[in-house]
C-alpha cells in the first residue's frame, strides 16, 4: 500500500508544479529569478522552464491514471533525482536565486527545498516498484491510505517555501492573536503601562539617564516592573520602573536606578 501511494503523492506534487510553469502569468519572471539563467543562459531560460513543466505535467498525470507502467516511475525517478542535482547547484553557483519550483514567491533554495526533493526520490523509486494500482490499495484500505497520503501532502507543503504564505503565516497571525505576545499575564498591555510611565513625573526626572528601549518587564502583585538601561554619573546601570498595573495612577510610578556592576541601587525616586 506504501509503495502504491507513492505515484499519486510524486504525480499531485508534479502537476502542481507544471501548473505553474505552463500556465503561470508569472513564470516568465520566475524562470529569470531561478539558477537556470546560470544553467543555460537567459535567453533560454524561459524555454527550459516550459519544457520542465511539460515533462512535469506528462510524468505526474501518467502516475494518477491508470494503466500501471513501470516506466512511469522510472520517468519520475529520473526527473525527481535531476531536481535535486539542480537545486544542490543551485544552492552553491546561485545562493540568492529562487528556487521557482511551485509558485511565483521568491524564496531562495534552502535547506527545506532540498529536503523536499530528497523525499521524492524514495517516493518515485517506490512507485517505479509498485506493481499495483495506487487506487486499489486506496480501495482496501480507504482510512489508513488517505491518511498516508495527506501526511505525506502535508509534509511536502510544509517543506515548501514557496508554500509558506498560504499556511505558515497565517497560523502565525492565529498564534499572536491568541497569545498576545505584548501582554504580560495580566493581560494588561506592555505599551499601555509604557505610555503611563511616560507621563509620570519620576520618568521626567530621570528620562535624561535613560538610553535604551524597554529591555525586560515583568508583573509582581499590582505592579508592572519595566527595566530600561541607563548612565547615572558615569556608571552604567539599570532603571528598574515599578507602574500601577490596574490603574492609571502616574504619580505613583517608582524608580531605582541601580548599578550594573555593583549591583548596589544608587538612586530611588
Amino acid at each position: 500500500m506504501i509503495a502504491a501511494l507513492q505515484a499519486p503523492l510524486v504525480g499531485i506534487v508534479l502537476i502542481w508544479a507544471a501548473r505553474f510553469k505552463l500556465f503561470s502569468r508569472h513564470a516568465e519572471a520566475s524562470a529569470r529569478r531561478s539558477a537556470l539563467t546560470r544553467l543555460v543562459g537567459e535567453n533560454r531560460a524561459l524555454p527550459a522552464y516550459r519544457l520542465l513543466g511539460g515533462a512535469e505535467l506528462l510524468i505526474g498525470a501518467a502516475l494518477i491514471l491508470p494503466p500501471v507502467l513501470r516506466l512511469e516511475g522510472v520517468a519520475a525517478t529520473t526527473l525527481t533525482v535531476g531536481f535535486l542535482g539542480y537545486l544542490i547547484y543551485a544552492k552553491r553557483a546561485a545562493p540568492d536565486a529562487s528556487c521557482g519550483c511551485l509558485s511565483a514567491a521568491t524564496a531562495p533554495v534552502a535547506g527545506r527545498s532540498i529536503a523536499r526533493s530528497a523525499l521524492l526520490v524514495p517516493a518515485s523509486l517506490l512507485a517505479a516498484w509498485s506493481a499495483t494500482g495506487w487506487w486499489t490499495e486506496l480501495t482496501a484500505r480507504p482510512v489508513a491510505g488517505a491518511g498516508l497520503l495527506m501526511a505525506e501532502l502535508a509534509l511536502v507543503v510544509m517543506l515548501s517555501p514557496e508554500l509558506d504564505h498560504r499556511w505558515l503565516l497565517p497560523l502565525r497571525q492565529l498564534w499572536v492573536n491568541v497569545t498576545h505576545p505584548l501582554r504580560g499575564g495580566s493581560g494588561v498591555p506592555l505599551l499601555r503601562s509604557v505610555q503611563q510611565l511616560q507621563q509620570s513625573r519620576v520618568f521626567r526626572r530621570v528620562g535624561n539617564l535613560i538610553s535604551s528601549d524597554v529591555r525586560e518587564h515583568w508583573d509582581e502583585d499590582e505592579w508592572r516592573m519595566i527595566c530600561y538601561s541607563a548612565r547615572y554619573q558615569g556608571r552604567p546601570a539599570t532603571a528598574v520602573f515599578a507602574v500601577p498595573l490596574r490603574a492609571y495612577e502616574p504619580d505613583s510610578v517608582r524608580v531605582a536606578l541601580v548599578d550594573d556592576r555593583a549591583g548596589a541601587t544608587l538612586v530611588t525616586l
